[in-house]
């Protein structure tokens, strides 16, 4: 989401401090959302008591006023019963009061429970395999501190009623199974407000319907699977500013639901860029996934966005906001974060749009290489974090960590594609798209890592588990020399780690040369271990080395310094190899002149063994469980397997 910064002054304040001025993705409604964990403990990402049925078909029927912070209306509900069951629980807001629950024709008896649930007796047990359907009349004033439901706001003296359901909004409102593991597959959306306003929402409009008592009846309808938590209204005057978009490859309705001050000419050329940048995106990642219906924006009062699927919430029409909203109708919409540990699955894909529209749209060269510099400060501002989420870290602020979940999570996608290049980088999101089990589905970081590694044949288990997993970033210290007659360069490599929980970040290196007479040559050094030497062959004299020319990888006061000590003599007598690699009982560290100490860890930075090798002496490791290990001896380190 995404840019909500409702508090946008708040969220402007906490941008300065880490010095991040263009990202305006640090999560829509941030403030708002943390606000939540005010009514207790997080919700967990599945709620246990809704397993035993899968959610199929909503039919929501309220009756909405964007003066009254208020709800009424019947949700009607149909599922599969997935194991034999006496009763169902949907989750809803305690504050909220069920009046009525209709099962054929017959009322049912019902628990509203503190718990923000409601339980409700089936008259006798549904079996296993069973279709059903029931619906929930109720009514009430949801919490206008929790954002998922606010009315009463006002654009211009106009009412403004808008809702936000990320993450665990949605049952705020309405009766609903929120859990990350079951998308509803259609929705009729049927709102009755007063005449005089205009109501948005997911889908197709069906209708809109002047009724005899002063109201309207808007239909929506969307047959497109989504999630509870991305399901939307926004209700006001809204001006409509409706197109087409036509790529290369699609052509749907494109409708814009704007307050009547933001219907000018400026709002209007940024609306009509929206295409320029379906192109773009399409062209990277797939046709727009929801091309059957539409494409649309609705305005809200909020500081930034939220990427409703088919229609998504506006605080304004800035065009680094609609792109960052639009890539999340791919990769949070289409594919969605089976849990809120992987919400990068969301943020930092969309980030990753962002910077596709900055580098091919919106920004020069050397501008789009500044903005990555700002990215990479904000990134290493500090050390610690993760980008996956673990169990323990579950909050609010830590769900919406701007520094994480959206910035390096994007980064990372990055130094993927610079480890894959360009074209095969995009031919994987392209696939990842398209792929059965993924496609209007959940997925989680294992999922998209053994897609990964299977569709490019490549094994990213260990960069997962430095750049996923793990926290921090390398530090590298460079030294060059070039030898005055043969013209070979030869590099040493050194690596420290901002914190321990990674040993060592294996990476590929971008290097460039420069001559005095403006000769340039290009290089990528396999940094595996410490201390590691390279050769590489140019033609001319070397003036300049430039490290990480492009920002490539995440990396922070890395330097670079020419050493015309450094030689072929220093290549063998530093340089140590270990085998075999991988190896079932033993190692053995080969150029050795002395005996030295060594050390074991394992892949998270737990010392697991050390001792002390001799030149040709064996390192016992047949009591080491199958796995990823870091040697270090002699001031290198190095990744063993062991079988």
């Amino acid at each position: 989401m995404k840019q909500l910064y409702g508090f946008l002054m708040i969220c402007l304040s906490i941008n300065l401090m880490f010095g991040q001025f263009q990202n305006i993705d640090k999560k829509g409604l941030i403030e708002a959302e943390k606000n939540r964990a005010s009514r207790g403990t997080l919700d967990i990402n599945v709620n246990p008591n809704t397993l035993n049925y899968d959610l199929t078909y909503i039919r929501l029927e309220l009756d909405l006023d964007p003066n009254q912070q208020y709800v009424s209306g019947t949700v009607t509900s149909h599922f599969k019963i997935l194991q034999n069951s006496s009763d169902i629980y949907f989750d809803l807001a305690d504050n909220l009061t069920v009046s009525n629950v209709k099962y054929h024709g017959q009322d049912l008896t019902f628990q509203q429970l503190n718990t923000d649930e409601i339980k409700i007796n089936f008259p006798a047990s549904v079996l296993a395999q069973t279709t059903d359907s029931l619906s929930i009349t109720y009514s009430g004033v949801p919490d206008g501190s929790v954002n998922a439901f606010v009315a009463s706001q006002t654009q211009a003296g106009n009412p403004v009623l808008v809702t936000l359901s990320e993450p665990f909004g949605a049952k705020e409102w309405w009766p609903t199974k929120q859990s990350l593991n079951d998308k509803i597959e259609k929705l009729d959306i049927k709102i009755t407000t007063p005449a005089e306003y205009i109501v948005g929402s997911n889908g197709k409009l069906m209708s809109e319907t002047i009724l005899q008592n002063g109201k309207k009846l808007t239909y929506w309808q969307t047959n497109y699977a989504i999630p509870a938590y991305l399901f939307s209204l926004g209700i006001s005057n809204y001006v409509k500013l409706n197109s087409t978009i036509t790529t290369a490859g699609s052509s749907f309705p494109f409708l814009n639901y704007v307050y009547p001050s933001s219907a000018n000419a400026s709002v209007q050329a940024n609306l009509d860029w929206t295409a320029t940048n379906m192109q773009t995106f399409e062209d990277h990642f797939g046709l727009y996934p929801y091309r059957n219906e539409k494409y649309g924006h609705m305005q809200s009062n909020w500081g930034g966005g939220m990427e409703h699927a088919t229609m998504s919430t506006m605080g304004y029409y800035a065009q680094d906001l609609i792109a960052h909203e639009l890539a999340h109708q791919w990769f949070g919409d289409k594919l969605t974060c089976g849990a809120w540990n992987d919400i990068w699955l969301n943020e930092g894909f969309a980030t990753m749009g962002e910077y596709l529209a900055y580098e091919k749209l919106l920004m020069s060269p050397s501008q789009f290489q500044n903005y990555l510099q700002t990215e990479i400060d904000f990134i290493t501002s500090s050390p610690s974090g993760s980008v996956y989420i673990p169990d323990n870290q579950l909050s609010f602020n830590r769900i919406f960590d701007g520094r994480l979940s959206y910035t390096k999570g994007g980064y990372v996608l990055r130094m993927m594609k610079w480890i894959l290049g360009d074209d095969a980088f995009y031919a994987m999101l392209k696939a990842y798209q398209d792929y059965p089990a993924f496609a209007y589905n959940y997925v989680k970081t294992a999922d998209f890592l053994n897609f990964l590694n299977s569709h490019t044949g490549k094994d990213f288990t260990e960069f997962f588990n430095d750049w996923i997993y793990g926290e921090g970033y390398p530090i590298y210290q460079i030294k060059w020399t070039q030898n005055a007659n043969t013209k070979q360069l030869t590099f040493q490599i050194w690596q420290t780690q901002s914190v321990s929980t990674v040993s060592f970040y294996e990476m590929p290196l971008p290097i460039k040369v420069s001559g005095s007479a403006g000769q340039t040559a290009y290089f990528v050094l396999n940094h595996e271990s410490n201390n590691q030497y390279f050769t590489e062959n140019v033609s001319f004299d070397v003036t300049n080395v430039e490290f990480n020319y492009d920002r490539q990888i995440i990396t922070k006061g890395s330097t670079v310094l020419r050493d015309n000590n450094l030689g072929a003599n220093n290549i063998n007598k530093e340089k140590s190899n270990v085998y075999p690699n991988p190896a079932k009982s033993f190692i053995k560290i080969s150029g050795l002149e002395n005996s030295t100490d060594y050390e074991i860890f394992s892949i998270d930075g737990k010392l697991i063994k050390k001792g002390k090798a001799n030149p040709n002496s064996e390192i016992n490791i047949s009591t080491l469980v199958k796995g990823t290990y870091i040697l270090k001896f002699n001031n290198q380190s190095v990744k063993i397997i062991k079988e």
